[in-house]
């Protein structure tokens, strides 16, 4: 059996030494880029890491994922190389109260980082610039990448001792007959004209570490790095009438109004008063 990762030209792999090249920097964030051919998951081998000591700015990519998982326990699968799968390790110098911010944060640079670089000018056949409509990301609280009402990502944080470990999985060429539920989609399913993975990695990355510089430096405040304010002009979310499954198989429907100064959503309920929600499962109701 070939076992070259380029048996399939359409889906080449990612260059572990030009990604550390473009992106790993002596005042940088990122510290080291690992590309992986498979593993189970890269949120699980990141955690042991910290559990051994690294640093933070560690990121690990894999081309393909055997036990991803997402929110709530979700799997998340795909076929190797036809999306990104990667997690960032990440030591957060802001207060305990702040950090509920993180994963609203990675998808506002995911999401960002997939409007601007889908919305490039292309060369068509002869040289001309072709313009080129970005895709129209737009983020489910507290952070799926949605396109209309299908899921283009997910992001999975989790608190390993001192640190966050953040997953990201974003469909990239997958096709229709390959997405893992009829409610997903991917860049190519899009039509997105820009579908290079490596491009897209190093604007994640790049996006990311500006947001996460900022609101570090800022002592994880929402409000002073603009955080607050430019999640909520992404978020499809608010003003949609919302269905959330809480903790102990409750249920609240309402109209979800806000996003409030600590990332909870406010959603003003069927019985007229205001409720913050920290964990759910939010379903966009029609």
């Amino acid at each position: 059996m070939n076992s070259s990762p380029f048996t399939d030209l359409e889906r080449p792999p990612l260059s572990e030494r030009a990604l550390e090249r473009m992106l790993v920097r002596p005042e940088g964030l990122w510290r080291r880029i690992q590309v992986v051919t498979e593993t189970g998951s890269t949120n699980a081998d990141l955690a042991e890491a910290v559990r051994a000591g690294a640093d933070e700015g560690r990121v690990l990519v894999a081309e393909s994922q055997t036990a991803g998982r997402g929110r709530l326990g979700r799997s998340w699968t795909a076929p190797p190389r036809s999306g990104l799968m990667f997690s960032v390790l990440l030591r957060p110098a802001v207060g305990a109260q702040a950090l509920g911010w993180l994963p609203l944060l990675t998808g506002l640079s995911v999401a960002t980082a997939v409007r601007r670089i889908t919305g490039r000018a292309t060369r068509g056949d002869f040289g001309q610039a072709t313009g080129t409509r970005a895709v129209d990301v737009r983020l489910k609280w507290p952070n799926d990448l949605l396109v209309g009402d299908r899921k283009l990502a997910g992001i999975l944080a989790e608190r390993v001792a001192d640190a966050v470990v953040v997953g990201v999985g974003l469909n990239v060429s997958l096709r229709a007959d390959e997405l893992p539920v009829p409610t997903a989609t991917s860049l190519a399913c899009e039509n997105a004209a820009f579908q290079d993975r490596e491009a897209l990695l190093r604007a994640v990355l790049r996006e990311l570490e500006t947001w996460y510089r900022e609101w570090t430096a800022l002592g994880g405040d929402p409000e002073t790095s603009g955080l607050r304010t430019a999640y909520k002009e992404l978020c499809a979310t608010l003003d949609r009438r919302v269905r959330v499954m809480l903790p102990g198989d409750r249920e609240l429907t309402g109209v979800a109004v806000d996003v409030d100064p600590a990332g909870g959503l406010v959603v003003r309920g069927d019985d007229g008063a205001g409720h913050v929600v920290h964990a759910g499962d939010v379903v966009h109701v029609r």
